[in-house]
């Protein structure tokens, strides 16, 4: 069987004995405000790598700190979202001749723990994408970042109260994330009709459909605050739970959707029935917001703009 890609040649730096070695890495940071946590998070990877700052705040502190850190800087002029603010990011990056490592403005990683992905994304020639395992600062318990595709049947289980019956994963987040460069000519860019949440899950669903394989790399780790770009968690939640939305429309269709709507609020329905307090609220606020439709409710507050689903390619260019 030919590996995917196979016909995308990518070239590195070699191992200094004139064997070829993977490609180099760049890395794209969409940034949104925070200045300060960008700060850190470009300082963690201490220079080894070009690095792309796309700021979809359009902040000249932002900017000055991509400039103070020796980053190229990408001003959109408008709030693209994070899969159309990633594309703009490649743009800049010379595929298939480089890896990138796809890195939250809220995340750091250290240069050692970049090249244990880089390992790990060149064990084998099908796999596309390699991510760390993460934790958040002063947590030594490590943060989810495995985790099932979303479907109707996986929901019911829940519904039932049988989720702890369910095994595997499906696809890794990317707020750390090394993607081969070859897979990202191959399979295409994110869909820019996701606005935030669940264009990972949308892009390593077409790759493994493309032969792909996914990696995880506990041996790497890397902190994730998580949630700093975004300081209002009403809207974060309307924002993840539309994006799990498009995703289930786009691959089962609205039909399952519509299942899937059902099973999740009857699972929230019945959490609410033994939760007390702060987790009691939390669940009738997710069942409210499923029975009224994440994607509805997203557009009724101005949250996430509706935009058609759009994969554009990634032209392979001429080795640097």
């Amino acid at each position: 069987m030919t590996a995917p890609g196979a016909d995308i040649v990518a070239t590195g730096s070699g191992s200094g004995d004139g064997r070829p070695g993977p490609p180099d890495v760049h890395v794209v940071v969409v940034a949104y405000g925070d200045p300060d946590a960008l700060a850190r998070c470009l300082a963690s990877l201490r220079g080894a790598y070009p690095v792309v700052v796309v700021d979809n705040s359009s902040s000249p502190a932002t900017r000055a700190v991509s400039d103070d850190a020796g980053a190229t800087y990408v001003d959109p002029g408008e709030n693209l979202g994070f899969a159309a603010a990633v594309n703009r990011g490649l743009a800049a990056v010379p595929l298939p001749h480089a890896d990138v490592l796809l890195l939250n403005p809220d995340a750091v990683i250290e240069p050692a723990a970049v090249e244990h992905l880089r390992r790990a994304l060149h064990a084998g020639p099908t796999v596309a994408c390699a991510a760390p395992a993460q934790r958040r600062p002063g947590s030594d318990r490590p943060s989810p970042v495995t985790w099932p595709f979303p479907t109707a049947g996986a929901a019911w289980v829940e519904a039932v109260g049988l989720g702890r019956t369910l095994r595997g994963w499906g696809y890794v987040i990317a707020s750390v994330l090394l993607v081969r460069g070859t897979a990202l000519v191959d399979v295409g860019g994110l869909d820019e009709g996701f606005f935030l949440y669940a264009e990972e899950a949308d892009w390593e669903r077409r790759a493994t459909r493309r032969g792909w394989t996914v990696a995880y790399c506990p041996e790497a780790c890397a902190q994730h605050e998580g949630a700093a770009t975004d300081p209002d968690p009403a809207r974060r939640e309307v924002r993840f739970h539309a994006g799990v939305e498009t995703y289930v429309r786009k691959w089962h269709g609205p039909a399952r959707w519509q299942s899937y709507r059902l099973a999740t609020m009857l699972t929230a329905l019945r959490r609410a029935v033994v939760a007390r307090g702060g987790r009691r609220r939390a669940s009738l606020r997710l069942a409210g917001l499923y029975a009224a439709g994440p994607r509805r409710t997203a557009a009724r507050r101005g949250v996430v703009p509706a935009r058609p689903h759009h994969v554009p390619a990634l032209p392979a260019g001429d080795a640097p």
